[in-house]
């Protein structure tokens, strides 16, 4: 049984949040929790408080033992981009663009 949580326009590119989720993919729950402590990046954050709404949702929910719970998947897909623009010189502007990203977090048992 899969156990899902989704983190809906975080306001950070996907690009940086996919580098952290590739390392936690396929570790035990728990050890997944205090690796991300330790990284010191926003997108750390972001996939803590997904994976912790993950082993919740598990936990009561599904009454799924937090020790038996291994990362099926972690992946992050884009979301609505803000499309801004900065003054430039002579009169023109800029374009930027401000990424969000949507993380989805799939945690299956380890004992079958």
């Amino acid at each position: 049984m899969e156990v899902h949580a989704l983190t809906r326009f975080a306001r950070m590119s996907p690009q940086k949040v996919r580098e952290v989720a590739r390392q936690i993919q396929g570790l035990p729950a728990e050890e997944a929790v205090q690796l991300l402590r330790f990284i010191p990046r926003k997108s750390a954050r972001l996939l803590s408080k997904t994976l912790a709404s993950a082993i919740a949702n598990a936990e009561n929910n599904h009454q799924l033992s937090s020790a038996d719970l291994i990362i099926v998947s972690a992946t992050v897909n884009q979301g609505p981009v803000l499309k801004r623009s900065m003054p430039a010189a002579r009169g023109s502007a800029h374009p930027i663009h401000k990424s969000m990203s949507h993380i989805r977090i799939a945690l299956g048992s380890a004992t079958k």
